[in-house]
């Protein structure tokens, strides 16, 4: 098979109306419609029924909302499908069993919980290292005892660390990295897209794997509907590349927004690994613009602490794979890494195991600040808790700053993250907006110490839905770069105000209003 065979850009499908036919607001349109439907061809006998349906349905929905106020979810989450079965109690009801049930997503949940256990033990924690005494003083060492609970992420020294304030600063260096790949290279997704940036990476992965070096390559399985063929995967198999996507979208049967792997993992021979926002399309390297400049952020590790990352690939990897390895592909880092500084932790967030990895590491960060706590984030739609450590941590005098959009790629969720500038402002947070493009870094940096960088976002599909992961840093060499970077992006933001609060535009404040009492669904 020829290059141009696999690399050749495909024609775009039609993304709204596959998304809108595979999703739970098509699953409760149709079952409205029904009702409706119902409802008119059945009138006259309806009619005489009144009193028990309405006697029946009051009984109805008090029974659903003593169940729902039982179910282990989100106080918010709760609230939003109050809302749903009071105005829609059959398609409400109907929907919440369908999202809980979890169709199509079963195997997933207990073949990863049991990689997860079998796994636990795989890298063990160095006590020498979170011993340490500014480990213990910060009281690092009891966020990383937390973090554990869900898996094997301990908390590394011998750790360099590089951080890229743009994609194209890590596709640059990424290129490199994989041209010195001798035994293998993991590549894990959340979007592939068929471009300038991905035919140059598969170029040289199909060179590596005719010299012998073992290629995994997986994206999620909305790329199928999004920005691959369905049989992607396939043809790239046949360049000696293994290759699939993650958790196929299986239309009307699954809840297909629900456990996406968003993760962007990135692990050469065990010794190099990338993580961060960048996803593997022209947009995140500036050579497609969508939203005007696409800002984002990515890390470089080497050393011990890529073994974390090695662990997380082969986790998703072997869900769908019955005889995993683990060992061979695991490095006993001897060596010192001459320019290693501080602490590294990456950890993975899994939307399976009832922990909320990702929120409480962002707040544990946001509670431990003395001066100052910055953050970028594509996406502001926040529960109570991460609101309400926002408000508290910029009221007791940390100086608290968030970068948003300028552009937005997703009007909703412009709107909904604008439901929040009011009470956040008014406690002393200080928000911008990019206005050269789409800010779509996901980082944390505080008190020139601590830094997160990963593909967490400040929403609930990244904090509950999706498989996420990052790098903890405590004190490495990266983070003044970290910092840096936010206040030179800082210089390109308008600043949000009262003013500009209250002569936003009329669509964003109705959109946002009609949007946030659903917002966890979203």
């Amino acid at each position: 098979m020829q290059d141009n065979e696999i690399i050749k850009l495909q024609p775009r499908k039609p993304k709204g109306i596959l998304r809108l036919v595979f999703s739970r607001f098509f699953i409760v349109f149709i079952l409205l419609t029904v009702q409706i439907g119902l409802f008119v061809m059945l009138y006259e006998q309806i009619m005489t029924l009144v009193p028990y349906f309405t006697a029946f349905q009051l009984v109805f929905e008090v029974g659903m909302i003593f169940y729902l106020f039982n179910c282990s979810m989100d106080s918010s989450a709760k609230l939003t499908w109050l809302i749903m079965i009071t105005i829609f109690p059959i398609p409400g009801t109907f929907l919440l069993w369908f999202t809980r049930a979890d169709m199509g997503h079963g195997f997933i949940r207990q073949r990863f919980i049991h990689l997860v256990n079998e796994t636990h033990e795989k890298i063990p924690q160095n006590q020498e290292v979170i011993s340490q005494p500014e480990l213990i003083s910060s009281g690092t060492d009891d966020l990383c005892r937390y973090v554990n609970i869900t898996g094997c992420y301990p908390i590394y020294d011998n750790t360099s660390t590089e951080y890229f304030s743009c994609g194209e600063g890590k596709y640059a260096v990424m290129l490199k990295e994989l041209e010195k790949a001798e035994k293998f290279i993991f590549m894990e997704y959340f979007i592939i897209d068929e471009g300038e940036m991905w035919t140059n990476i598969l170029k040289i992965l199909k060179k590596k794997a005719q010299q012998g070096v073992e290629i995994r390559v997986m994206y999620d399985g909305m790329c199928e509907m999004s920005s691959l063929s369905y049989n992607y995967s396939h043809r790239v198999r046949k360049l000696g590349i293994k290759c699939k996507a993650f958790s196929p979208i299986r239309p009307l049967i699954s809840t297909y927004y629900n456990y996406r792997d968003h993760r962007k993992i990135l692990v050469i021979d065990g010794k190099v690994a990338f993580t961060g926002g960048v996803n593997l399309a022209d947009e995140y390297i500036n050579r497609r613009e969508r939203f005007g400049h696409w800002k984002d952020a990515a890390v470089m590790l080497r050393g011990d602490a890529v073994n974390s990352f090695t662990l997380m690939f082969l986790q998703m990897w072997n869900i769908s794979e019955h005889e995993p390895q683990w060992d061979e592909w695991l490095v006993n880092h001897s060596e010192k890494i001459p320019d290693a500084k501080g602490y590294v932790m990456p950890y993975g967030d899994c939307p399976l195991d009832g922990e909320k990895v990702g929120e409480n590491v962002y707040i544990d960060i946001l509670y431990h600040a003395k001066n100052y706590v910055h953050i970028m984030t594509p996406y502001l739609i926040l529960d109570g808790e991460v609101e309400n450590a926002l408000e508290f941590t910029a009221k007791r005098g940390i100086d608290v700053k968030i970068i948003l959009p300028g552009i937005p790629d997703k009007k909703a969720a412009y709107s909904l993250a604008k439901t929040h500038y009011k009470s956040l402002v008014k406690a002393g947070v200080q928000i911008y907006e990019y206005t050269p493009g789409f800010v779509h870094s996901k980082i944390f940096v505080s008190d020139d110490i601590k830094a997160v960088v990963g593909s967490i976002n400040l929403d609930y599909r990244s904090l509950y839905h999706h498989f996420e992961c990052a790098a903890y840093m405590y004190d490495t060499e990266c983070i003044p770069s970290v910092e840096k970077d936010f206040c030179e992006t800082l210089k390109k933001c308008r600043k949000v105000d009262e003013n500009s609060i209250k002569n936003e535009k009329l669509f964003y404040k109705v959109a946002g209003s009609i949007l946030k009492p659903f917002a966890p669904l979203m």
